[in-house]
């Protein structure tokens, strides 16, 4: 049986107000549709940890710049319930722009801290003022107990978890570990973007974040290590955004792995597709 549908504010506060009324949890998980194995993982882990799931579905234009891929984000809603269905999700709120961003609306928040590291943010600089507006605004109106987001959006992770705990809102972030294809490849609504032979060369992402941390383990300088693994990348076919060492928690830079704990991030554009990845040191 597929699951309820929400469309309006009111059609979805009557049914989260009535779980909450009865004591229940209530775990969201926020995406953009266009689902596969890393959302379903979500999915499980609200199930788990909740009485009752939500999962919105709405491709935020907030966090799109005019030239990135909004109007081509992949959209499979029917095909994204029967999946959701398969998991007993409870309700999914799918809201339409005009319900999100009504006329006039004129609010939008702007983070700082870990949005302002110069990872994600210096190549695209919109990205988290849309990010951490339209995650406000469904943390408030789904009003859940905990809400999932993927590991492999490592620094959106660390941002959502600093907007719930700047703006005292009462919900626990939780990550959840990043779902990979059989070669290593994160898992990613943008993966179908890429040509057969594209999809060939994009596992050197992880395969050099692996042999990167393998060297910073072993107590290599990054510097020197980053500057061989940006390399491997490009000779790979990618265009190399960033490849850094950052701390695991404020996202800032560390000269050495004494300085961790260490996460290594990654960004590179092969062909129109631009991939994100990221591991633990």
């Amino acid at each position: 049986m597929p699951p309820r549908v929400a469309r309006t504010l009111p059609a979805l506060r009557r049914t989260v107000m009535s779980w909450r009324a009865a004591g229940e949890r209530v775990a969201l998980v926020p995406t953009m549709g266009a689902l596969h194995a890393g959302h379903l993982a979500l999915v499980r882990t609200a199930r788990r940890r909740a009485a009752h799931s939500v999962v919105s579905i709405f491709v935020n234009p907030a966090q799109f710049a005019p030239h990135e891929d909004f109007a081509s984000y992949p959209r499979s809603f029917d095909a994204d319930l029967a999946a959701l269905a398969e998991l007993a999700v409870d309700l999914v709120w799918a809201p339409p722009v005009t319900a999100m961003y009504p006329a006039g609306f004129a609010t939008r928040i702007v983070p700082a801290g870990p949005a302002t590291v110069g990872l994600e943010d210096k190549f695209r600089p919109h990205f988290f003022a849309g990010v951490t507006t339209v995650v406000a605004k469904l943390l408030i109106q789904c009003a859940p107990d905990v809400a999932l987001f993927g590991e492999k959006d490592y620094q959106q992770l660390k941002v959502v978890t600093r907007l719930a705990r700047d703006l005292d809102l009462p919900v626990r972030i939780i990550g959840v570990p990043t779902v990979r294809e059989r070669d290593g490849l994160a898992m990613s609504s943008r993966n179908s973007y890429l040509s057969a032979s594209e999809r060939a060369a994009a596992p050197a992402l992880y395969r050099v974040l692996k042999e990167c941390a393998g060297k910073l383990a072993g107590g290599a300088l990054p510097a020197r290590v980053l500057d061989e693994g940006g390399a491997e990348i490009e000779r790979a076919g990618f265009t190399l955004d960033y490849l850094e060492a950052r701390h695991a928690e404020t996202l800032e830079p560390i000269a050495s792995p004494a300085d961790g704990p260490v996460r290594l991030l990654v960004a590179a554009r092969i062909g129109k597709t631009r991939l994100i990845d990221n591991i633990a040191v």
